[in-house]
């Protein structure tokens, strides 16, 4: 499987609480019996105050210890369905990014075997632009754009996959568009 479990060092660094102290912390509050939305809450009452975006952490938490008790696999989504992504930085600022992404991709008949179920939709904010399509076997797509200094980092992530095998196939086909993209 070429999906990562949690970065249990990264929890550890971010919240200044190490992994068997959480695991500790959790299975006290009942965290075993409890859903995926209340484990976080609980983690988040014990994240210190200092501690930068809490609730991000918590749901970090919340996943790990998931995948601790054999919940979920790395890569799993509450739903069940898997998920990924593969990234890149280019020199380019966000609408020129934005518009080269959709010269690349338009025209496509397939994407890694699948049509588009729906035409690909392009949106953007103050700080970044987006990609989403959604594809016949039910995965979806959704290409991030945000500025990385001067660079513009396209991070394409991968949702409703059906198997850890299946968020695979799409992160190889992805990264040779990216190649294609950045070429």
């Amino acid at each position: 499987m070429a999906i990562k479990s949690s970065n249990l060092a990264a929890i550890a660094k971010a919240t200044g609480i190490e992994w068997d102290q959480w695991c500790s912390k959790l299975r006290a509050g009942g965290a075993d019996k409890l859903t995926h939305k209340q484990i976080a809450e609980l983690a988040f009452t014990h994240i210190p105050p200092a501690v930068d975006n809490p609730g991000w952490w918590a749901q970090s938490v919340a996943v790990a210890y998931e995948q601790q008790i054999s919940r979920r696999l790395p890569g799993q989504a509450q739903d069940g369905t898997f998920q990924g992504s593969v990234s890149s930085t280019i020199d380019a600022d966000l609408d020129t990014a934005l518009e080269r992404w959709v010269v690349c991709v338009q025209g496509r008949n397939e994407f890694n075997g699948h049509k588009l179920s729906e035409p690909a939709r392009t949106s953007g904010s103050e700080r970044w632009r987006y990609w989403r399509a959604d594809f016949s076997d039910g995965t979806k797509a959704q290409v991030d754009i945000g500025l990385k200094g001067e660079k513009s980092s396209v991070a394409i992530n991968i949702t409703k996959a059906e198997t850890p095998e299946q968020v695979s196939e799409w992160k190889s086909f992805w990264r040779q568009i990216l190649a294609e993209f950045k070429g």
